[in-house]
């Protein structure tokens, strides 16, 4: 008799749709040596933005200390969290130290480990809608519930707190801050979020601040961490070297506990033993930190005007708006733009099979706006990290495509 295995029931409502099922698509289309425009990951390297060599020069430079070095301390090497913790005093975090952060192997490692330390089943989590869907994924995989809350296009995609306060439950534990969002690109205002910590303070919730865009800012935006506005509920900050200094390939990232720790002693014990089990995060990388928060920050040159960061979203918000039944709001930080089509303009109900068609058609990979947890088959992420030219031909030719598409 054959025994067959089957995946766990852990992943039933478990999805990515970043690198999801179109993927097997692209793959068959590049085996034909179809050459595909991928604007679907936010990947800098990939469209030649690169670590600064000041940053890679200490990794460099260090690999001889960290080969003698072997395993790190669970959360990390110290040099590396006390230069996270001055970054984070710089923001206006009060009372914090070394012994409250955790380096991982990138913040996605870090997201399923706070989830994994947190929720036992039923559990619940307020999560943006749209959201970075590994937040979901891990509140899934953990045998939790994601409630997900409006984020409303018509205020530039801040949050409804009217609506994730009718939305909380005895069961909710914490509420998930995008900021700036992935993929709308809004940054919120100090009103918004203050009446988010107000609402976490009420309810007695952590806060999980996801925090890996928070130097990509434009326009003048100011980016401003929960950890700064509350001492009377515990914040957790994700962040990481992946984005703003250009390092995804890296796996640099990490995690600072703030506010009242009191509250959840028992939790942070559970971090720390999860941290342990997997032993330490990548050593080379972590003596990247200290040049990488501390030194200079060419972020600045890429989002100031004239900047390639700015001109690129320029480029392609300006491109969408001019499209017959496309609108997009203004990010004002990371490099998405989330562009509505008009539904009934395009006969829309499945926005999977939209992306699908535009691959086929103009090569083009996107993805759709479902696959972010958005309630309507109405958008879809662009990544704006191509140079403007390729920009300017991508966005025509979804142009063209759009002028005779109808589902």
């Amino acid at each position: 008799m054959n025994t067959v295995f089957t995946r766990s029931n852990k992943l039933n409502q478990v999805s990515y749709e970043i690198r999801g099922p179109i993927l097997k698509e692209v793959k068959r289309l590049e085996a034909e040596n179809q050459k595909i425009t991928r604007l679907n990951i936010g990947s800098p390297a990939s469209f030649g933005l690169f670590a600064p060599d000041t940053v890679v020069d200490d990794i460099k430079n260090n690999i001889t200390r960290a080969q003698a070095q072997a395993y790190c301390d669970s959360n990390g090497i110290e040099q590396a969290r006390a230069a996270i913790v001055r970054y984070y005093q710089r923001k206006g975090v009060r009372n914090i130290d070394i012994d409250d952060v955790f380096t991982g192997n990138g913040v996605s490692e870090l997201i399923m480990l706070v989830m994994q330390a947190l929720l036992n089943n039923g559990d619940e989590v307020l999560v943006p809608a749209p959201d970075y869907p590994l937040w979901t994924g891990s509140v899934n995989f953990c045998q939790g519930k994601p409630v997900h809350y409006l984020c409303d296009e018509s205020a530039d995609w801040m949050p409804d707190v009217r609506d994730i306060e009718r939305k909380i439950t005895a069961n909710t534990k914490a509420i998930v801050i995008i900021n700036p969002n992935n993929p709308t690109g809004a940054v919120y205002s100090r009103d918004c979020l203050e009446q988010l910590v107000h609402l976490a303070e009420k309810h007695r919730l952590i806060i999980f601040s996801d925090e890996i865009y928070d130097k990509i800012l434009y326009d003048g935006e100011k980016h401003i961490s929960p950890a700064s506005m509350t001492e009377d509920t515990l914040v957790v900050t994700l962040s990481g070297l992946s984005k703003s200094h250009r390092m995804a390939g890296f796996r640099t990232g990490w995690m600072v506990l703030s506010g009242n720790r009191e509250m959840a002693q028992d939790y942070i014990e559970g971090l720390i033993l999860l941290s342990s089990m997997r032993l330490c995060s990548n050593v080379p990388s972590q003596y990247a930190i200290c040049s990488a928060l501390d030194g200079y920050q060419c972020i600045n040159d890429l989002v100031k005007p004239g900047g390639r960061l700015y001109q690129q979203r320029e480029t392609a918000w300006r491109l969408l708006n001019e499209i017959p039944g496309v609108s997009c709001t203004k990010p004002r930080g990371a490099f998405y733009l989330f562009p509505r089509l008009d539904m009934e303009h395009f006969g829309l109900k499945d926005d999977r099979q939209f992306a699908l068609d535009l691959l086929r058609e103009k090569r083009i990979l996107i993805v759709q706006g479902t696959g972010f947890n958005w309630f309507q088959p109405d958008h879809f992420r662009l990544v704006a990290l191509m140079e403007p030219e390729g920009l300017t031909k991508a966005i025509t030719d979804i142009e063209d495509f759009l002028s005779t598409y109808h589902q």
